[in-house]
């Protein structure tokens, strides 16, 4: 009888006879004589109704031999026995102990062998990752087979397949990737996760997704051969497949960037072999994007955003979401208006390269304009250090009878402490932005994610900032004594003179310092570039701030010159404030552990000697005196 035909008979058999039969021979001895079979659990399996016989056909006449062949399920499953052998499972090399694997060793028990769908079978999909863990989740096996899979169970049971599985919902097992049977390793053509084929496993589910990866620039480079280009597993993973909502995704908003779009598009080998521009990753880090991307901002715009997820096309193709045509389109997502007025700027720019730009350009002139300010600033003060370390000179102590004058008034005061909390929380804060990485700035980022802490923290005290300027303006437009101090900052030309008898001085070209004036050129310059900075650092911060109104109505360009100034005078302004300021009111040794006059009004008595503002007063109690104090201070403010 040929195959076909016993097949036939053994089909016929079980529609004729339902139930399991045990085989006899001429004596009445039957395969329960010698072997225990549940009776009832097989008559349920998938086998029910069928003779011993028909699997077992050398088991007649009874008894047999205890060496019989194997099953051989190609009787009835014969191209799924086919597609087993040629598959790695039946190619695998017996060898260190390793077995090729065999029917039951997935199907389980022949006897009690149950369908795919009954949610109690091996090859069930939810059972599926147990099955095949119990040899790809031996270390001992994979080291004997040369398996190279790291843990693939344990990250596949950690997927978004695995749990949606767990949840009753339809979704990928491990057969729906590899196939049941025809399962074949990824180097080769015919397998189903070979690089070529993935986009068509996973199509079998993401429709339409996948016919959008094969019209990518993606899909159609690796269709033509490249096979460095990506596929679904270099971005979402193999096994360990992530909700893109889940920090441990590659393709998690913060994670796109870098660590999955930056593996090729920052890859020197590959951008030199297939003459893709480097310079992409890095100029996207660098920019307002990438830096609060960076920092843990997940809303923010990556690479994705603009270029598409999986419908990704050359710039130069109408259809792509970077086409100059469509960018006005993609930018407005999240910049309503933007590119209505005025063409965007240019995209991807390292300042540091791209000569021409507006970024390189204020680059260009800020980096000296710091070196010569804030290297100025460096010398004069070391040279001021050295001459009164040298002298070691005592410090003066108030004269009986006299007094030293108010020289901070209550207003100015007020400002003054605005200044001192919103500037230092704006370094802070700004620099955190532009060095999300380094150590001082993680802690401030902890809540950056979640409410963007530092971004808000920010904005604060900018206005904090600007409120405290306007304050200010205001005190010194209303109170006459504020105003005449402030008007005795207007440059003169004695100012110049003051710097280079100092200078003399320091060099040992004159035995004694210079007058100091009340106001000389150390506080003249201060306090102008200090009101020159903030008005730029305003008007700069406000346009990065409202960037949709910006981008909406002002030139492509903006943006990136906010950006520059914005970056470039911060680094001016905290240097000029570290080696100028500081030294001044807390590191000359003449005030040194500080000057107090931000707190009290009344400068040191040494500086107040100096300046001639110590006066003589009549001698009366000291009550009277605090009182006469405390009415100028109200009268000044």
């Amino acid at each position: 009888m040929t195959r076909h035909l016993r097949r036939f008979a053994l089909l016929a058999g079980c529609l004729l006879l339902p139930g399991a039969v045990l085989a006899a021979d001429d004596s009445g001895m039957t395969c329960a004589d010698c072997h225990d079979i549940d009776r009832t659990a097989f008559e349920q399996s998938v086998h029910g109704g069928f003779d011993c016989t028909d699997c077992h056909v050398d088991a007649e006449p009874l008894p047999h031999d205890e060496d019989m062949p194997p099953v051989d399920c190609s009787v009835c499953h014969e191209d799924i026995v086919a597609e087993t052998k040629a598959s790695i499972h039946g190619t695998v090399e017996v060898s260190n102990g390793v077995h090729t694997p065999r029917c039951v060793t997935c199907h389980g028990d022949i006897h009690v062998l149950l369908p795919t769908s009954d949610p109690s079978s091996p090859v069930n999909p939810k059972n599926q990752a147990r099955t095949c863990g119990s040899c790809h989740a031996n270390p001992e096996m994979l080291n004997r087979s040369g398996v190279r899979a790291i843990r693939p169970i344990e990250a596949y049971e950690q997927s978004v397949h695995a749990r949606a599985l767990a949840e009753g919902e339809a979704a990928a097992s491990c057969s729906s990737c590899h196939t049941s049977h025809s399962i074949r390793p990824s180097s080769d053509p015919n397998s189903s996760v070979n690089r070529h084929n993935v986009s068509t496993t996973c199509g079998t589910c993401h429709t339409d997704i996948a016919q959008q990866y094969d019209r990518s620039i993606h899909g159609k480079a690796l269709a033509g051969g490249v096979n460095d280009s990506p596929t679904c597993i270099d971005c979402h993973g193999e096994h360990r497949i992530l909700a893109p909502t889940n920090p441990g995704s590659p393709v998690y908003a913060t994670n796109i960037p870098l660590q999955t779009c930056g593996r090729c598009h920052g890859n020197l080998r590959l951008g030199a072999k297939y003459g893709l521009p480097t310079d992409k990753v890095p100029s996207y880090a660098d920019s307002y994007h990438g830096l609060a991307s960076r920092s843990g901002i997940q809303t923010v715009a990556n690479c994705a955003s603009c270029h598409g997820v999986h419908d990704i096309l050359p710039s130069s193709n109408p259809e792509s979401h970077t086409n100059p045509a469509n960018l006005a389109q993609t930018c407005g997502q999240c910049h309503p208006g933007a590119g209505t007025r005025f063409g965007i700027g240019p995209v991807h720019v390292v300042a540091t390269e791209a000569e021409g730009t507006i970024a390189f350009w204020v680059r260009a002139i800020y980096l000296p304009l710091i070196f010569v300010v804030v290297g100025g600033m460096l010398v004069h003060n070391l040279l001021d250090f050295v001459k009164k370390a040298r002298a070691r000179r005592p410090r003066p102590t108030l004269p009986p009878g006299s007094r030293v004058q108010l020289r901070m008034p209550l207003g100015f005061r007020i400002a003054h402490m605005m200044v001192m909390v919103s500037f230092t929380l704006l370094v802070y804060t700004g620099f955190a932005l532009k060095f999300p990485e380094s150590w001082w700035a993680k802690p401030l980022l902890l809540w950056e994610e979640g409410i963007g802490f530092r971004g808000l923290l920010h904005r604060v005290m900018g206005v904090v900032l600007i409120l405290a300027t306007l304050f200010h303006v205001v005190h010194v437009a209303v109170v006459r004594d504020a105003r005449s101090r402030i008007l005795g900052m207007i440059p003169k030309l004695s100012d110049a003179r003051e710097l280079g008898a100092r200078f003399a001085y320091y060099v040992g070209l004159r035995d004694d310092p210079p007058h100091a004036p009340k106001l000389g050129y150390i506080e003249k310059s201060e306090y102008l570039a200090f009101m020159w900075g903030t008005v730029l650092m305003a008007v700069t911060g406000l346009l990065l701030w409202f960037e949709n109104w910006t981008l909406a109505n002002l030139p492509g360009w903006t943006p990136e010159l906010a950006t520059a100034l914005h970056f470039w005078e911060a680094v001016l302004a905290s240097l000029a404030i570290a080696v100028w300021h500081f030294y001044w009111v807390i590191f000359d040794p003449d005030v040194y552990p500080m000057d107090t006059t931000w707190a009290t009004g009344y400068p040191p008595v040494v500086r107040a000697e100096e300046r001639g503002e110590i006066e003589e007063v009549e001698l009366d109690s000291p009550a009277s005196r605090r009182d006469r104090d405390n009415a100028a201070d109200r009268r000044h403010a």
